[in-house]
């Protein structure tokens, strides 16, 4: 699963660059993404290399079309985009990648660990690209970002969002928690 969603992210990076020209942007954005990019394709081959090395390879196991479904979701929407792909699948990494972690940690797999390691930190930036990005929208378009927010999860996000939360982690990424835990399932 994860190699699919690094894949998935190489391809959504790039389509955020192309998709949405009609929109202008600085700079930054681009590079931003760009960026973003190589490191998850640099993600990608780690844990390809490290599935190569446990004996397995990406496509042997089924995986879920979730990034996909939000990136068509989005297409025509760029702050839907930014809100549902970095701020709340990206984010949802930053949650789940320590307890990942320390499985794998336990049992001696050291290539896994690694490769992990690298995907947590540099996803925090990722993440950050993101609530950069839309708070820049929200201030050209005049709208309150935590509300603007919690509009386009509620439109386009089809899952729930679950604690736990690594808050702190996310308010790295430029995510307060008023951001997130209003919308959260709690049950």
């Amino acid at each position: 699963a994860v190699a699919h969603i690094e894949l998935n992210a190489v391809d959504l990076h790039w389509d955020i660059i192309a998709r949405f020209t009609a929109t202008p942007m600085p700079l930054g954005f681009y590079d931003d993404w760009a960026k973003a990019a190589g490191e998850e394709a640099k993600h990608f081959n780690l844990v390809c290399d490290t599935l190569e090395a446990m004996g397995s390879s990406y496509g042997a196991l089924p995986a879920h079309a979730g990034m996909w479904r939000a990136a068509e979701d989005t297409a025509e929407d760029l702050m839907g985009r930014l809100a549902v792909v970095p701020m709340v699948l990206e984010a949802r990494g930053l949650d789940v990648t320590p307890d990942m972690i320390a499985i794998f940690e336990a049992a001696g797999a050291e290539q896994a660990v690694a490769a992990l390691r690298t995907i947590y930190a540099e996803e925090v930036g990722h993440v950050a690209y993101g609530s950069k990005w839309f708070h820049f929208l929200c201030g050209r378009f005049e709208q309150d970002p935590k509300e603007a927010f919690h509009a386009l999860v509620q439109r386009y996000f089809h899952g729930a969002l679950r604690p736990p939360f690594n808050e702190e982690k996310r308010a790295e990424a430029g995510l307060p928690p008023d951001f997130y835990w209003p919308l959260a399932e709690t049950r």
